[in-house]
């Protein structure tokens, strides 16, 4: 520890900091006095000196106390708005009219028919009562004309502005593992977005040049200028993929192209990093040679140049991050100082988490730095276990870089995106020397030739364009490859820290390895001829040892042989074992649910839509419709789409189903086709795989439903008709039947039988009663009071009584047109579920059902209101926790 204070000053200061953001007080004072014992034994033993285990425990306390009184400074100056909001729990439709002023504070996105970007508010002005304070608020304009683009282009960070509107809190997280929008823009310090309708409710002036909003906007307006130059030199997808490249704006990117540079591990070459900065510096280098500057002059242009660089990539944490280490390191080798990279890493750190201690939660500060000091401890080492090639090291050294950052990468890739495609090292292995040594430089020359004469910019654009289409190609045919896309559910923090300290233990290991191995082959190859000498012509033997060693004390000897082999044959012991903690704890985290035998229903918030997953007992997946975001937009209102338009199927089902560790979805039931309850599926059916589906057996003359079937067909899905009577033991304590529609049928594959339209999809929808470890849950999509009435009156024909449940799915949202008294008598359901969304416009679910249900005392829990329901069932107990409130109660 000695060798590095200050690495191990910042690991103190990052646990401090963490473990004030995320646990109780007295949790933290706990870990404070385990670290005080801990460091304390370690003086003790002489690993570390007394002043060092001080100062790491006084880093960890200065930690501490930096983040709690961040936290406690980081509230709204709206107390009273906040707090009605919350208690109401009715977040998305509390509003507050009001009038601010205050400064843009950061760069205006025009996407769509949407603006939107920070305001600092200096005046809120509600109800005639104005108020001073000091906030940043979000603000979303909704623009009514396509007009209105050109006049929030216009708008600028640093304009003072004025802005009238209503105020809303920001959704909070209602799906366990959900992307919680309240606690990100916490984070960023904002509490209440501003809703505005229309640009003409703003009004914006130009103020002083000299602010630092105003310079920050200055900045804006450069990178803007250089993305128009890129839209010059590339059209189609070669222009928003370069100016991602080149300079850090991959807003413009096709989402579609980005999903596949993400899927295969490859995001990080689009985020301005280390790369793009030695590449930056490389090339300002040449530039210098070419005016025969000195060394110390060229090296003073590089300081100032770098944080010049770094604010024209968007400063983002991962340039941030290269930038100052850049930086730090320009300094130190001018004045002729040791440089040491984790050292120079560690500082640059703790400079970002003491200005900005969110810093920590953020993903990319997390994937830069983590990577980095990966590769600053393990590469090295690594590189000493390869082969020692006199031509072609650079393979060997892109190979170490390139499995060292996987290694690293591995955790945080399924911790936050709950997939791994095995074909990622590859295809960085055959794209990064690719796109760095050839797109990169390429699509910065062409950006700079273009500035001074335009066609030489297009010449070197021409090159890079057919580079990039060789990137594209593979890119688009490795994606294609689905066998080799893994989903992981997100594993615990000790598993990544265990991680983390097996792989750095394993690459010691092989290094170790690699060096005993070589020494062995060097002692085996016995002693080198003796040289032949002559003295003044006379040929005289020279001793091979030094005169006065005894023998078997020199490196060779038959001692030194058996201490090398003994050596080494416990280093692969130690590697052996090593690598059976690591498949036992990739074997875990794969499918860590894998002994829990507790069967869940899932009622996932989907908003204004069904979507329901089912776990059971021996761990299969149902799951019942998807959700679906339904639009209505007209043919000549194409300019209001948005680059990257929400789809609950994408942006909530898929993801929930990854983060859970859906692997596959063992069966699909499709209750009927309307598009909120198969708009996700599309998302479901193209991402995780799908041993069959079960339908209502229609089609509805509709684009979403046609391209439903039709890829699951086209991915080889077997397709079944929803029949009644039909029952399945899906295992011993878990059965399916399907109670509607009434038709007959022998469970016939989709190609063999008729499909008939039915544009009125409600009564033909699927009604499913599961049943786990006994208990009994009925599910009907949407059916209405006559197809109710019908399944009743068949059911009291044939005798069969299948009543009573124990949980209840209210059809169609809670409509009037459902759940009548004829159907909760028969049922009596002791517990019902209505999924819902907040604010919908059809009045759903209606109080006459809310009263019959309270009539008939059942229990109702409502996903507007409590956010997911889960039901975990066992074979002697059945708890429940929502969303929101996060309770278990029998």
């Amino acid at each position: 520890m000695s060798k590095r204070p200050l690495v191990w000053f910042v690991v103190c200061w990052v646990a401090g900091s963490a473990a004030a953001a995320s646990l109780t007080s007295s949790a933290v004072l706990l870990l404070g006095i385990a670290l005080a014992f801990f460091l304390a034994g370690l003086a003790l033993l002489g690993y570390t000196g007394r002043r060092l285990a001080f100062i790491c425990l006084a880093a960890f306390a200065l930690a501490v106390g930096e983040r709690t009184f961040v936290d406690m400074r980081n509230v709204t100056a709206l107390e009273e708005f906040a707090g009605e909001a919350v208690e109401a729990r009715i977040d998305a439709s509390f509003t507050a009219g009001a009038k601010l002023t205050g400064t843009i504070v950061s760069p205006v996105a025009v996407d769509g028919d949407r603006a939107s970007f920070h305001i600092l508010v200096s005046l809120l002005n509600r109800e005639k009562q104005p108020r001073e304070m000091k906030e940043r608020m979000l603000v979303q304009v909704k623009l009514f004309q396509e007009e209105e683009r050109e006049i929030a282009a216009g708008w600028r960070r640093g304009d003072q502005i004025e802005v009238s509107g209503e105020l809303q809190l920001p959704a909070e997280a209602t799906n366990f593992g959900g992307f919680d929008y309240r606690r990100y823009l916490h984070s960023k310090r904002i509490h209440w977005l501003f809703k505005v309708q229309g640009a003409q409710a703003i009004s914006t002036r130009t103020t002083s040049n000299w602010t630092l909003p105003a310079m920050l906007g200055t900045v804006d307006q450069a990178r803007g200028w250089l993305a128009e130059r890129l839209d010059r030199l590339y059209s189609g997808q070669h222009a928003g993929y370069m100016k991602g490249l080149v300079i850090g704006m991959r807003e413009d990117m096709d989402p579609a192209q980005f999903q596949q540079f993400s899927g295969l591990g490859m995001s990080h070459i689009l985020a301005i990093s280390g790369l793009h900065v030695g590449v930056f510096l490389y090339g300002l280098t040449l530039a210098m040679r070419l005016f025969r500057m000195t060394k110390e002059s060229t090296m003073n242009v590089l300081i100032v140049a770098v944080p010049i660089y770094v604010l024209l990539a968007g400063a983002t944490p991962s340039v941030t991050r290269a930038g100052l280490m850049a930086v730090i390191g320009l300094i130190a080798a001018k004045r002729h100082m040791l440089k040491d990279g984790l050292h120079i890493l560690a500082f640059a750190g703790l400079a970002m988490l003491i200005v900005e201690p969110y810093m920590l939660e953020n993903v990319s500060f997390q994937f830069s730095f983590l990577v980095t000091a990966g590769l600053i401890l393990g590469v090295p080492r690594l590189r000493r276990a390869l082969p020692d090639w006199k031509r072609g090291r650079w393979v060997l050294d892109m190979t170490a870089v390139s499995i060292v950052a996987e290694l690293i990468s591995f955790p945080l890739t399924i911790y936050y995106f709950n997939t791994y495609n095995l074909l990622s090292l590859p295809a960085n292995l055959l794209l990064v020397p690719v796109i760095s040594s050839v797109s990169l430089p390429l699509g910065t020359v062409s950006l700079l030739l273009s500035l001074i004469w335009q066609p030489l910019g297009e010449a070197a654009a021409w090159l890079a364009r057919i580079t990039n289409t060789f990137t594209f190609t593979t890119i688009e045919s490795l994606d294609q490859i689905s066998i080799t896309k893994l989903i992981w559910p997100s594993p615990s923090i000790g598993w990544m820290a265990v991680w983390f300290v097996a792989v750095l233990v394993g690459i010691y290991l092989l290094a170790a390895a690699a060096s005993l191995r070589r020494q062995l082959r060097d002692e085996q190859a016995g002693p080198k001829e003796q040289a032949d000498h002559s003295i003044d012509g006379a040929a005289v033997d020279l001793p091979t040892q030094p005169l006065g060693l005894p023998l078997g004390t020199g490196k060779g000897t038959l001692t030194g042989t058996g201490y090398s082999r003994t050596t080494f044959r416990n280093r692969r012991i130690q590697a052996a074992a090593l690598a059976v903690l690591i498949i036992v704890m990739l074997v875990y985290a794969y499918s860590p649910g894998r002994w829990d035998k507790a069967a869940v229903v899932q009622f996932l918030d989907v908003g204004q839509g069904d979507a329901i997953l089912i776990r059971t007992p021996q761990n299969a997946h149902i799951l019942v419709d998807g959700g679906g975001t339904v639009k209505f937009r007209k043919n000549s209102e194409e300019w209001r789409e948005r680059r990257d338009p929400f789809e609950v199927g994408r942006k909530v089902v898929v993801p929930l189903l990854k983060k859970r560790g859906v692997q596959k979805i063992d069966l699909l039931v499709i209750s009927h086709l309307d598009t909120d309850h198969i708009g996700g599926l599309q998302a479901v059916i193209e991402t995780i795989p799908i041993r069959k589906i079960v339908w209502n057996g229609t089609i509805k003359p509709s684009s979403d439903a046609r391209v439903l079937l039709a890829t699951a067909l086209g991915k080889g899905i077997p397709v079944y008709r929803a029949c009644t009577g039909i029952e399945m033991k899906i295992e011993p304590h878990a059965t399916l039947e399907v109670l509607w529609p009434r038709t007959s049928c022998n469970f016939n594959d989709l190609e063999h039988m008729p499909v008939k339209e039915a544009k009125d999809q409600n009564g033909s929808s699927v009604a499913l009663l599961l049943k786990l470890y006994g208990r009994s849950l009925l599910l009907a999509g949407d059916m209405e009071a006559a197809s109710e009435k019908f399944l009743l009156n068949q059911l009291q024909e044939e005798q069969q009584n299948k009543g009573p449940v124990d949980l209840l799915k209210l059809s169609h949202h809670g409509s009037r047109t459902s759940t009548t008294e004829e159907w909760l008598q028969y049922w009596q359901p002791a517990a019902a579920f209505i999924s819902v969304g907040r604010t919908n416009t059809y009045g759903h679910p209606h109080p006459t059902v809310t009263e019959r249900l309270d009539k008939h005392e059942v229990l109702t829990w409502r996903t507007d209101q409590h956010g997911e329901i889960q039901i975990k069932i066992r074979d002697n107990s059945m708890k429940l926790r929502t969303g929101l409130d996060g309770r278990l109660s029998n």
